[in-house]
């Protein structure tokens, strides 16, 4: 007989593992077995929830996103001006639960499934629609083009991702620093 509210954390613990794993792997070259190693349950209880280690992956990164969603909505609250939302996205971005080494790589995972795989590429246009759109609104009182604003920062932001990813070297404050100064650089160049 099953036990009765041991689901959700079931799946919130293959989930973290899911991040876990790939992070070690740098890859989702992981099987579902190890998923479930690291979360403490057996490989059945794994397929059971989730079916696959596809249909886990996109757990995580849901998870993933609605993590950087929450942190994004919090900076958001303390935004005064346009250029604060600008900043408050962009720090959100950087933020260390957000950049974590494991979760750096599990971004670029996303990418990299992206091409082949119908539903992470739509998860993956989903946050890039949300960036872009959050970018442009609030880019849009204090720049004369917020949309190729909004497209250079949302680029530099995955740039900063991509190159974390491969160095190995996540410094959250660094990356938010130099997405920062690109803000000011777009918004203080003459026009």
């Amino acid at each position: 007989m099953p036990k009765v509210g041991m689901e959700p954390i079931r799946r919130s613990a293959l989930v973290e593992a899911t991040i876990a794993e790939i992070g070690a792997a740098h890859s989702l070259d992981v099987t579902v077995g190890q998923i479930a190693r690291r979360a403490g349950m057996s490989t059945a209880l794994a397929h059971h929830y989730f079916g696959g280690k596809d249909q886990i992956f996109l757990a995580a990164m849901r998870h993933i996103l609605s993590d950087f969603g929450a942190e994004v909505r919090a900076r958001l609250t303390r935004a005064r001006t346009p250029r604060d939302r600008a900043a408050a996205i962009i720090a959100a971005s950087f933020d260390e639960t957000c950049f974590a080494p494991a979760t750096v790589n599990a971004w670029m995972t996303l990418y990299a499934a992206a091409p082949t795989n119908a539903e992470t590429r739509r998860l993956l246009r989903l946050y890039h629609h949300r960036l872009r759109s959050n970018l442009i609104h609030a880019l849009r009182p204090v720049s004369p083009t917020p949309e190729a604003d909004a497209e250079t920062l949302a680029a530099l932001i995955d740039g900063l991702y991509l190159r974390a990813a491969l160095s190995g070297d996540s410094d959250p404050e660094t990356a938010r620093d130099r997405a920062l100064s690109t803000l000011t650089l777009l918004l203080d160049a003459p026009r």
